[in-house]
């Protein structure tokens, strides 16, 4: 994967913290670099992992600044910062006034970024809603409250007017614990957890490389709080020893964290079929498969996960809207080619 601050037309800028100095980086950096960009986007590029303190990736806007600190500050050169419509198709599951619901597939960036200038979600939403979406949310991220991996296919929604996107922001915060917000999730995972429910309870943060995540210890700076709470669904291929080679499951997010399934399943032995970043020690998992299963998994080029389930409180009318969407047709294949091994079993 490129790194996107390492691009040609990057530049970095060390600084080193003055005995003086006080607050938050992002206000700090803001005012050192007056002139080259506002706060709101050295905040935004801070938590795109553009800051990296004495060493260490920081994606966290409110750190204190402390004295000696050295700050490494990659600066992408100025963009258009209006991202235009494209005429990408849609799977619309719902549209009205305030909200369009949609299926992400896999492979479609959701909002222009470093790297992906074009051929995003938020370029098709464009185009399809046209001026309704002007601003709303942010100029780089019009509408969007929540977010799908690149390669992690589902259910979406978008704001289409500004009380729609407090309202569906403020819903995504509470992460469905006063209301009722649902996120759900099919994943297909290498071998079978050892509890067929359970949490992960597992604080997140910035690993080695700024575009993966890692579980950290909750004392740590950029430590987050991350709860996945899981169900096996179905098991392939059971062995005497009541394991199994793989296993669909269900996820279902109490908070919204980058890579978070992705990252709580590997921390738990069992990541993703196909996940290239958080699975790849357990590529070779595939060898043990029949030739037919073998032969699909080694085409699946992407992590295993679709958002099947998404429910929410309609912004106006306060009705609880629920939407489902099967898997894409490639993790279809993927389940029916795991199925083939042997009938699957109940957990």
């Amino acid at each position: 994967m490129t790194d996107p601050f390492k691009e040609a037309d990057a530049t970095m800028k060390v600084l080193t913290v003055p005995d003086d100095a006080e607050g938050r980086i992002d206000a700090w950096l803001a005012a050192t670099l007056a002139g080259d960009f506002s706060r709101s986007r050295i905040k935004a590029l801070i938590e795109e992992g553009a800051a990296v303190v004495n060493g260490t990736v920081m994606d966290e806007p409110k750190r204190k600044v402390r004295a000696g600190d050295v700050i490494e500050f990659t600066m992408p050169a100025p963009r258009d910062p209006e991202p235009k419509g494209e005429d990408i198709p849609l799977d619309v599951l719902y549209e009205d006034d305030d909200v369009i619901v949609v299926v992400k597939p896999a492979g479609l960036v959701v909002h222009p970024a470093v790297g992906n200038w074009t051929g995003t979600l938020v370029n098709a939403l464009i185009y399809h809603c046209g001026a309704s979406l002007s601003g709303i949310g942010g100029v780089r991220r019009p509408g969007i409250v929540h977010r799908l991996d690149k390669e992690t296919s589902g259910v979406m929604v978008v704001a289409k007017n500004d009380l729609s996107h407090r309202h569906l922001s403020d819903q995504f915060a509470d992460h469905g614990r006063t209301g009722p917000l649902e996120r759900a999730y099919q994943a297909i995972v290498w071998g079978r957890p050892r509890q067929i429910k359970g949490t992960i309870d597992a604080p997140l943060g910035r690993g080695h490389d700024r575009t993966k995540r890692a579980v950290k210890n909750e004392d740590a700076d950029d430590a987050r709080e991350a709860i996945t709470h899981y169900e096996v669904i179905e098991r392939y291929g059971e062995t005497e020893d009541a394991t199994c080679l793989a296993s669909l499951v269900e996820c279902h997010l109490e908070t919204g964290r980058t890579h978070q399934i992705r990252v709580h399943m590997a921390h738990i032995g069992h990541p993703l079929v196909g996940d290239p970043e958080y699975g790849a020690a357990f590529k070779t998992k595939a060898n043990r498969l029949p030739e037919g299963p073998k032969r699909v998994v080694d085409k699946f080029r992407r992590q295993a996960l679709h958002a099947f389930l998404l429910q929410f409180e309609h912004p106006s009318t306060g009705e609880t809207m629920r939407f489902e969407s099967p898997p894409a047709k490639d993790m279809e294949k993927l389940i029916e080619a795991f199925r083939s091994i042997d009938k699957p079993s109940e957990p």
